[in-house]
């Protein structure tokens, strides 16, 4: 199991997935000219990262759960779609244990991702964590 690093660009977030911390961080705007090409990379790095985490999780009685933070600044409608893709794997992936907690961030005043967030909250059924940025 690798990290995932990805350097934020104007239109890209930045992601730094640390597995051994347990913490997996977006950051940024979210308006890649291609959401598709840039998001399943995450996505397919999600996907062994819960085989991993599994594994472990049976070989120990109880395991932390990783901390996803959200901190995005802007995402357009379709990299949206890509985010609830990666919400409901979260979810897919908490059905057998508690493996993920979200945590999503927000400005005091940005009252517009903070709405994103709990919409996508609702959409999957799932409690998020809202904290405000600094």
């Amino acid at each position: 199991m690798e990290d995932l690093n990805i350097e934020s660009t104007e239109n890209t977030p930045g992601i730094n997935f640390n597995y051994k911390e347990g913490e997996l961080v977006i950051t940024g705007d979210a308006r890649p000219e291609n959401a598709q090409k840039f998001f399943k990379p995450l996505i397919n790095w999600l996907d062994e990262y819960y085989k991993y985490l599994f594994w472990v999780s049976d070989q120990e009685t109880s395991i932390t759960p990783v901390k996803f933070h959200f901190k995005l600044e802007y995402f357009n409608s379709t990299s949206a779609k890509h985010l609830l893709d990666i919400i409901l794997k979260i979810k897919e992936s908490n059905k057998e244990k508690e493996l993920y907690e979200v945590i999503w961030w927000h400005d005091e005043f940005d009252a517009d991702i903070k709405e994103s967030g709990e919409e996508f909250a609702d959409l999957a059924g799932m409690d998020f964590t809202f904290n405000q940025n600094d």
